[in-house]
């Protein structure tokens, strides 16, 4: 008889991870303007970025590696699949926040042209920013996606997710069961660092956020 999924999509006990990280660097990272959907490159610091963390996540022997479509993060998660010996699933659902007329205006011309809109949104409200995606439309769209990589892992696998820092946040935030109100409160990404998600007795939990090293196991009374 097979195990009941809970309401998250898991079954309890197999001890998956998902490793969800971000692209590497790109010039519209560094000039701070709003990429989106926008299918900007990773400039070379971005490769040699996604090149250091694929070694130490090469490490880590993932099972499956699924990316977004996107070139910053197709093209990181490349450099892991080369040493992992493993083909990229891409997939358009773990796109980054489609951001409408924002995209490609930098941070201060976002607040100087839609302050209240952006205030809004960072008040927690559900905003349609430059009139794009809500923030749970996105999580609607890439957290079945993990989730059903998830459940091809075999027990204690590990899936490694390459998507973008919005996309990542509201996956997790989707993933852990928290208010929509509360995603912003997981903090951003850096460039090619990853936050870790586990199984645990009730569920996914958050082992390391924006994270630049290898995962360590818990040590103590909390784990």
């Amino acid at each position: 008889m097979s195990v009941p999924a809970d309401a998250a999509g898991r079954k309890p006990g197999r001890g998956r991870r998902v490793i969800l990280w971000r692209h590497g660097q790109t010039a519209w990272n560094v000039e701070r303007r709003f990429q989106g959907t926008t299918d900007v490159p990773l400039t070379e610091t971005g490769v040699a970025q996604a090149r250091r963390a694929a070694r130490l996540l090469a490490s880590l022997r993932p099972d499956a590696i699924v990316a977004s479509d996107l070139s910053r993060a197709a093209d990181t998660a490349a450099e892991l699949a080369v040493l992992a010996g493993l083909e990229v699933s891409h997939d358009e659902a773990l796109r980054e926040t489609y951001a409408g007329v924002w995209q490609g205006l930098t941070h201060e011309e976002i607040v100087g042209r839609y302050g209240e809109e952006y205030a809004a949104w960072k008040r927690g409200e559900p905003v349609r920013r430059g009139g794009g995606e809500l923030e749970t439309e996105v999580a609607d769209r890439a957290a079945p996606v993990v989730l059903r990589h998830a459940e091809k892992l075999p027990d204690d696998g590990t899936l490694v997710v390459v998507s973008h820092g919005g996309t990542i946040r509201t996956t997790i935030g989707r993933l852990l069961g928290l208010r929509p109100h509360d995603w912003e409160s997981l903090g951003g990404l850096s460039n090619c660092c990853w936050s870790v998600l586990g199984e645990g007795a009730r569920g996914w939990r958050l082992l390391e956020h924006n994270a630049g090293t290898l995962p360590e196991p818990v040590l103590g009374d909390d784990d």
